[in-house]
């Protein structure tokens, strides 16, 4: 007698692709130099270039629509 098993599914929401699975890095701008630096989650928030401490992100190339209301 064989024991039939569920098969188990899971919900993948936008946020969550499998092409993006693994944490890429992003780019942001340094704001004393404009230096664009790619940093990961766990990265220290610093330019590579000055040391500065803030950075901006990068703008999307990705159309962005909002719905007003």
């Amino acid at each position: 007698m064989r024991i039939l098993r569920k098969p188990s599914y899971r919900m993948i929401t936008e946020a969550e692709t499998p092409d993006d699975a693994p944490k890429k890095a992003l780019i942001y701008i340094c704001g004393a130099c404009q230096a664009e630096n790619e940093m990961k989650p766990k990265d220290p928030i610093r330019c590579r270039e000055c040391g500065y401490r803030i950075m901006y992100k990068k703008r999307t190339k990705r159309l962005v629509v909002f719905n007003a209301r």
